[in-house]
């Protein structure tokens, strides 16, 4: 992976070539450049070892959608850090392999701008939070660690240990 200057708190690199093809309204997915299913499950592998997590069905998105919901003793980040109840991320069906989540304002606008992610079309039209995201799905064992690192920002994010 081509490497540029740091953006932000996560220090992400740029994502290499175009951004995939979205669809521009909800459902929300991800049409191109989606990922092998083997890097779907190994991403979800990890996802459901994070510490005082439930692995079910999005409370938000289409029957194929797998959610992670944090424990509620541990949901102490702010109601803007979770999609619907304590679900805080959501890894859409193997056609499509891409991701919704929230982060701080910080952290989001740098997954934008380093090519990680798009706003939710709700939320660029100003219904939902601007930090509801879109991460696209990894092509590749290097872009799964950086998509790992966005899922972890989120998860830090709903457990209160987000840096703003």
């Amino acid at each position: 992976m081509t490497a540029t200057a740091p953006h932000g708190n996560l220090r992400l690199p740029r994502r290499r070539g175009e951004r995939p093809l979205t669809r521009p309204h909800n459902p929300h997915q991800q049409l191109t450049q989606n990922p092998d299913v083997r890097l779907q499950e190994a991403l979800w592998a990890r996802m459901i070892t994070l510490d005082g997590v439930l692995a079910a069905r999005s409370a938000v998105s289409l029957p194929d959608t797998r959610a992670l919901h944090l424990h509620p003793d541990l949901a102490h980040g702010p109601e803007d850090a979770f999609l619907a109840g304590t679900e805080f991320v959501h890894l859409h069906g193997h056609a499509d392999g891409s991701l919704h989540l929230r982060l701080p304002e910080t952290a989001a606008a740098e997954a934008v701008s380093a090519g990680w992610a798009e706003q939710h079309p709700m939320a660029r039209a100003g219904v939902l939070p601007a930090t509801l995201l879109m991460v696209y799905g990894p092509r590749d064992a290097d872009e799964l660690e950086q998509v790992w690192q966005l899922v972890r920002a989120s998860y830090d994010y709903a457990r209160g240990n987000a840096r703003a």
